[in-house]
């Protein structure tokens, strides 16, 4: 069974998607770690974001793996493990940036495809029920204030022990909502047949609990 989670970035969706995988006992691909891991490797080499083919030069020899390490997913980037470094603000803009970029994205897709195989899977992201598991059993689309989201994404670099200001979070989730939409290789959209969900005063649980009900009405 294939379930596809998508939405604007701090959506709730990463959060969601693991706390539903560890419940139906299903492997969780995290797209977003991926998209973070090629822009925070573009970053330290020193590429102009930009610059399509710079970028695509720059990440042509990586390697990218996700593992379950103590029953926790890690991404590792050329054998290093990268997992809370691409949880900084600057990853998630980097990651943004070369997601624009379509050879950077079938890379990533045929990746995901790969690693879920003929598993059960639930897999996040912004299109992966428009492109990556067009036919995903059930697709569901998270929303949610950009004051909700600056809100939970503050709360999670804290956690990090990393600085988080308000206002500045704000405007890079409104700028990278904008790139997102607008970009020319899979946009962030609504798939036809996903049910959205506004989770700006839901509890994760309440969610959950809804996609819990989506997901046994299909089986």
């Amino acid at each position: 069974m294939q379930i596809a989670i998508d939405g604007p970035s701090a959506s709730g969706k990463s959060t969601v998607a693991k706390a539903l995988a560890a419940r139906l006992g299903y492997i969780y691909i995290d797209s977003g770690a991926m998209y973070r891991t090629v822009g925070l490797h573009a970053a330290r080499q020193g590429i102009d974001l930009d610059d399509e083919q710079a970028v695509i030069n720059a990440t042509a020899g990586l390697t990218l793996n996700i593992e379950y390490v103590d029953g926790a997913q890690h991404i590792f980037l050329n054998d290093e493990d990268v997992t809370a470094a691409v949880r900084t603000a600057s990853a998630g803009t980097g990651a943004s940036a070369v997601a624009r970029f379509a050879h950077i994205r079938e890379r990533i897709v045929g990746l995901s495809r790969k690693m879920a195989g003929g598993q059960n899977v639930i897999m996040d992201g912004r299109d992966i029920g428009t492109v990556v598991f067009p036919c995903a059993d059930v697709k569901i689309y998270l929303d949610a204030s950009v004051q909700s989201r600056a809100n939970r994404r503050v709360a999670e670099l804290i956690g990090l022990g990393q600085p988080a200001d308000f206002d500045d979070i704000s405007r890079q989730i409104t700028n990278r909502d904008h790139q997102d939409k607008n970009r020319a290789a899979s946009p962030l959209k609504v798939a036809e047949d996903a049910v959205v969900l506004d989770t700006s005063h839901m509890t994760k649980e309440e969610v959950l609990e809804v996609i819990i009900e989506i997901i046994n009405e299909r089986k």
